[in-house]
């Protein structure tokens, strides 16, 4: 690769001047211009030299105004002369450069890429939706007009990409115990954020782009499995409910027990025990109101 190609590929600075100043010699060569015409009209002017004068002065004046151009704060330009990068200007303000040069305009500020939403695979091949927010910004001029065909498609192509990537490396949700403590789409928010920044700026990096911030704006399993998913994480949460009911009254019962015995209430052997824990753990795992039922006899004959 030739050094002329490697220069398209990095910013640099144009070499640009202050607009005012420009203004000030554009109206300037306009008043001599015209004061030089109105001189070749009077008999003694001597010829035709100040009616050629007159006219060059204002055909510079013109020329001059015609390389001024303003810039907005955060905007830059691209300029190019007969197809050679010439630079980029990111000073704000009346700026003036070659007349003949091409100034394309770009601008700096940070953007916001709302994606669509996306049917994909996540990790254990289950359909899902996801969609997600990205804020970018053009870092190098150079890059994103020279190295790229249109730099703003491009970032919403490769950010689908990046997306639809995203997604088949994580689970929507955790399993079973084996994958209980990875990191998946719906836990992982800052993990799954970071990994998405990651790979959106190893894709546009090359264009000349910087990616700020990115965040998943919409997850959701597919309609085709949303019912079934919905139905077993109502049963996940009912199993996990009814182990914190058990193990509670588990304790419960053992705290009783170890109560009754202390204080010497009542002497239980261990027929009356197991009796009395099952009643016990019938009254507390139950999600029913239970009854009492007062027994006035005995467990013997």
């Amino acid at each position: 690769m030739s050094a002329a190609q490697q220069e398209l590929r990095v910013e640099k600075a144009a070499r640009t001047h202050n607009g005012y100043i420009a203004v000030a010699l554009g109206l300037g060569s306009f008043a001599l211009g015209v004061a030089a015409l109105i001189s070749s009209l009077s008999p003694a002017s001597g010829g035709t030299a100040p009616l050629l004068a007159g006219l060059a002065l204002l055909l510079a004046g013109s020329i001059t105004l015609l390389g001024l151009y303003m810039q907005q704060p955060n905007e830059a330009r691209i300029l190019t002369l007969f197809g050679r990068y010439c630079g980029s200007d990111r000073s704000e303000g009346l700026r003036w450069a070659n007349p003949l040069m091409i100034k394309r305009r770009l601008s700096l500020r940070s953007r916001n890429l709302n994606a669509p939403i996306l049917k994909v695979n996540d990790k254990r091949g289950n359909p899902v939706e996801i969609s997600a927010a990205v804020v970018w910004r053009v870092q190098d001029t150079a890059r994103a007009v020279f190295e790229v065909d249109d730099y703003e498609a491009y970032v919403r192509i490769q950010a689908e990409a990046a997306i639809r990537h995203l997604a088949a490396q994580f689970a929507y949700d955790e399993g079973d115990e084996v994958h209980a403590k990875e990191t998946t789409l719906r836990a992982g928010q800052d993990e799954v954020a970071a990994a998405l920044i990651k790979q959106l700026q190893e894709r546009l990096g090359d264009a000349g782009v910087q990616v700020q911030d990115a965040k998943i704006t919409h997850l959701a399993y597919a309609a085709e499995i949303a019912q079934v998913m919905l139905r077993r994480q109502q049963a996940e949460a009912i199993i996990s409910a009814r182990k914190k009911i058990v193990l509670g009254a588990v304790s419960m019962v053992e705290e009783a027990l170890k109560g009754l015995s202390e204080r010497a209430i009542v002497e239980l052997d261990d027929e009356r025990k197991a009796a009395m824990v099952s009643n016990l753990l019938v009254v507390l795992c139950s999600d029913k109101e239970t009854q009492p039922i007062v027994n006035t006899g005995t467990l013997y004959n």
